[in-house]
């Protein structure tokens, strides 16, 4: 029995949003305040990097509807420290914790330009429904 690419897709996309829930609910419940992150990193023609800019909506023809949430990171999550400042970290969910070429280049990019103070990546544990945090700089060794 083969299952259509199409069913497996809305299948995916289902799993992955399912996930972010968890993550965002997993942080409120640590303190955190998570809010949804509406930018991206562009890039120039020669692929620098270049600016952060608003992430563009997308429209899925088939479902009538704008998606909202294409930024990178997902998500930027806020916390108070005893001394009263607040630390911002971004947080990017991957089932696997794996990031690519593009991504790992946009964590550089936002961390050098201090936008965020580190980036995690959340992941899917071995341990069933168990979440895992892995910090950009120690996954990839970026100081």
């Amino acid at each position: 029995m083969t299952i259509e690419k199409s069913e497996m897709g809305k299948k995916s996309r289902a799993k992955g949003q399912r996930f972010e829930l968890k993550v965002r609910q997993d942080l409120e419940e640590l303190g955190w305040i998570v809010s949804k992150w509406m930018n991206t990193v562009d890039y120039d023609r020669l692929g620098k990097m270049g600016k952060l800019v608003s992430a563009k909506r997308k429209y899925n023809p088939f479902m009538k509807a704008l998606s909202i949430g294409v930024g990178f990171p997902d998500f930027v999550c806020l916390k108070r420290k005893p001394n009263g400042d607040y630390e911002v970290i971004g947080l990017e969910v991957k089932g696997n914790g794996y990031l690519d070429k593009t991504e790992k280049d946009m964590c550089i990019w936002l961390l050098e330009h201090k936008i965020f103070s580190r980036i995690l990546i959340a992941k899917q544990s071995k341990e069933r429904g168990k979440i895992e945090y892995i910090d950009f700089n120690v996954k990839y060794n970026k100081k």
